[in-house]
């Protein structure tokens, strides 16, 4: 590819970065922690987040996304000893205890942080994520999941995770419960300090949420007083179509995985659809895409980078994690066989995107999964100069209508320090890359309406003042 792209595949819209990270060694591209440049192994000490985070920071980013995991990957095979063995997101360390430290590290950069519905009462999880969204001022989003992995489910005293369509159902009554909390228990002048009367906070102006629904019952008030967002932004990756549904909803921001332009193009298009329909704008929630960049000074330098991880990574590895989003032992097939469209209980958009990708002439055999997966996992992978890399970005997101990129890595914190030296100067100098932060929560800054929800959003119809006036 040419250094130079013609003006047409340069429309000036803004590009957005994620970095896509996780607790464990090597997240998405397995067997990379064997390479001497990467350093994810020191996800245990403080230091390794707290350093990522002021890069990102200096690289503008609009957070880090950490993802997480309650289980092991035991469909490979009928066992999780490939996983353990591989290093493939175990052992992993719990993502929320990161985010104050990161948060105390930086002024502007934002946190989404992966937590299930399935296993965790949502009255103390209102408090914690309202905790964390006092402590870093505002610049908290959780990233809603429901679960998939049969091993979590056995863990936490049951003998097998809900049905697809079910575990989403419990979802909805779940984030019910907690815009209850958030929105609907405390008024914003609740709290009034007045040192003259004694009176902290005016008990006529907490409420109870008075909920009793399929799931949960929650009588009282949420203990915390509001904080600068009141609910965080709501983070989603579902694409199914009860996925899909969910986020129209709920999201904010959606995180996306696809092969392939038109199959993400494909997949943007339902999402912003079920938007509209849902009474929002289109673009009412951010829509980034997985991808992972490997870039250098020079494409030869470049090329060069990537045939070196190649020689590290694990395509065994990828096929623990793909068996697991699956919910199918890839281990059962041979490896020039092809993926069906097959049923799963677990991610049914990873099924869907590899049928769509061979109703448009891109069919992946077991092996080519492993191989496309074992850098980066389920996003495309690109290798180029910053010049390059910054015109393929343009590309995807004027053919795709995506936002932007969860980016994820090949080394950490290599590659990203490799974006923000190589790529980001050359998307600044086009104009479509933030040089500096907008000041604001996290919401704020994703879409330029204000700290709270828009009067739209789902969440918005328990505001206390909603609730009262019924």
């Amino acid at each position: 590819m040419s250094d130079q792209t013609d003006s047409s595949l340069r429309p000036a819209r803004r590009i957005r970065f994620n970095a896509f990270d996780m607790n464990c060694v090597a997240h998405q591209s397995s067997g990379l922690w064997r390479h001497p440049d990467d350093q994810s192994h020191r996800y245990t000490e403080l230091s390794y987040w707290t350093e990522l985070a002021k890069l990102l920071e200096r690289g503008t980013f609009d957070g880090i996304f950490i993802a997480d995991v309650l289980g092991t990957y035991d469909v490979y095979a009928g066992s999780n000893e490939a996983a353990i063995r591989h290093g493939a997101q175990v052992p992993v360390n719990d993502p929320i205890l990161l985010v104050s430290a990161m948060a105390a590290a930086t002024e502007h950069l934002g946190f989404g942080v992966t937590a299930g519905t399935a296993y965790e009462h949502p009255y103390p999880f209102a408090r914690r994520m309202t905790t964390l969204d006092h402590l870093t001022n505002g610049r908290v989003g959780w990233n809603v999941v429901t679960g998939y992995l049969p091993s979590a489910a056995r863990n936490m005293g049951h003998d097998d995770q809900r049905e697809h369509d079910d575990r989403y159902d419990h979802a909805d009554e779940y984030l019910e419960v907690l815009y209850k909390l958030w929105e609907g228990s405390w008024e914003d002048d609740a709290v009034v300090r007045d040192r003259e009367t004694g009176v902290y906070t005016d008990p006529s102006k907490v409420h109870e949420i008075g909920h009793e629904g399929t799931h949960f019952t929650v009588p009282g008030i949420h203990i915390s007083e509001p904080s600068p967002q009141r609910t965080p932004v709501i983070y989603q990756a579902g694409a199914s179509p009860r996925g899909v549904a969910f986020a129209a909803g709920n999201a904010e921001a959606i995180f996306v995985a696809a092969p392939t332009k038109e199959v993400l193009r494909g997949t943007v298009k339902r999402i912003r659809d079920a938007l509209e329909a849902a009474g929002r704008d289109r673009y009412a929630a951010r829509i980034y895409t997985l991808l992972t960049v490997i870039t250098d000074s020079t494409p030869e330098r470049a090329q060069a980078k990537y045939t070196d991880y190649l020689r590290f990574a694990s395509p065994e590895g990828a096929l623990v994690f793909m068996s697991g989003w699956m919910g199918i032992d890839l281990s059962q097939y041979a490896l020039d066989e092809p993926i069906g469209n097959v049923r799963s209980n677990a991610i049914q958009s990873v099924i869907a995107n590899f049928a769509a990708a061979a109703e448009h002439g891109h069919e992946f055999t077991v092996a080519d999964i492993g191989r496309h997966g074992a850098i980066g996992g389920l996003g495309p992978l690109i290798v180029g100069s910053g010049e390059q890399i910054a015109d393929q970005l343009q590309e995807w997101v004027a053919e795709t209508d995506v936002d932007g990129f969860n980016l994820a890595y090949a080394i950490t914190p290599g590659t990203f320090a490799d974006i923000v030296e190589h790529v980001i100067p050359v998307l600044r100098e086009r104009g479509v890359y933030p040089e500096v932060y907008e000041e604001g929560t996290l919401r704020e800054k994703l879409h330029g309406r204000g700290d709270r929800l828009p009067t739209e959003h789902r969440g918005a119809r328990f505001r206390v003042g909603e609730r009262l006036a019924v």
